[in-house]
């Protein structure tokens, strides 16, 4: 059974820096008129948690929310 990450933004608080874009582009974009966080997949699947946490962290406006499993990047041990 697939854990669940799900992911929320808030377009209102964004600067545009475009950091989630270039992390999770499979997650998030950047809107064409206003360079704005644009959500591509609320509940990304498993090979996308890594870097939608990481997006999160990176976000300079704590604009990104994730509500799931802990990130695990890549060669890091899941706990027993």
């Amino acid at each position: 059974m697939a854990v669940s990450l799900t992911v929320t933004v808030d377009r209102d608080r964004c600067v545009g820096a475009g950091m989630c874009a270039l992390t999770a582009p499979a997650v998030f974009d950047q809107g064409d008129e206003d360079g704005r966080v644009v959500l591509l997949d609320t509940e990304p699947a498993p090979a996308h948690h890594a870097a939608a946490h990481r997006a999160a962290e990176l976000c300079p406006m704590a604009a990104i929310t994730t509500v799931g499993p802990p990130a695990h990047r890549q060669g890091e041990q899941t706990p027993a």
